[in-house]
């Protein structure tokens, strides 16, 4: 039997990098859902196929291989970009859903990472984290992380997007984000990534125990 753990919740909230720390703690599977739409839409980029022919990219999605997606070269903006647009798409979720769901049945557990995880893709998750933070703290990250790297940000820009970002994912109708129901709620806005972790780990050790 596999141990679940689903992880939702809005851009640069920490969900990612605390998704990957558990998985490394407990010796799990790992996987960013939000990669796979990216990976379906380099794919469409790369073969030159259009990105508003939902046939066709829900073929390309059914292709993708969820084994060693490489976040450096998918987090490319216009990959970014291209995904947005695919993602709002009903059969290409439906594509993506069914290769999630089978991922997180790999033993002996499975984190996954996302926007719809607890509600959608894996509602039997035995542990269900909902991470957040304000749009002003998750904008500063980006910032940050953008400085950080070398690069040039402005950071009104990105608080606007931050933003642009959660009135789209949690405005959709397929797969709103939202946190599920039995979720427990990971506001990260003064929270090291430390003390999520922490906090994390004393639920997923619960239902560890109950499991044995």
């Amino acid at each position: 039997m596999t141990l679940v753990i689903a992880i939702d919740g809005p851009a640069a909230a920490g969900k990612g990098t605390l998704s990957r720390r558990i998985a490394e703690e407990y010796g799990f599977h790992h996987l960013d859902t939000g990669l796979t739409y990216r990976a379906t839409a380099k794919a469409l980029l790369d073969a030159g196929l259009p990105l508003d022919d939902e046939e066709v990219a829900e073929k390309t999605a059914r292709e993708v291989e969820l084994a060693g997606l490489d976040r450096s070269v998918l987090s490319a903006h216009a990959i970014g970009e291209a995904a947005s647009k695919i993602a709002v798409m009903p059969a290409v979720r439906r594509a993506l859903v069914e290769a999630q769901r089978a991922f997180s049945r790999k033993e002996p557990g499975t984190v996954l990472d996302g926007r719809d995880i607890g509600t959608v893709v894996c509602p039997d998750a035995a542990v269900k984290l909902y991470v957040t933070a304000s749009p002003e703290v998750r904008a500063r990250r980006r910032y940050d992380e953008i400085v950080a790297g070398g690069g040039i940000a402005d950071y009104a820009a990105i608080f606007e997007d931050v933003k642009k970002r959660d009135e789209r994912d949690m405005g959709r109708a397929d797969s709103p984000l939202r946190p599920a129901e039995d979720a427990h709620l990971l506001d990260t806005s003064e929270m090291s990534i430390e003390a999520a972790f922490q906090a994390a780990k004393m639920l997923i050790d619960a239902a560890l125990k109950e499991k044995i």
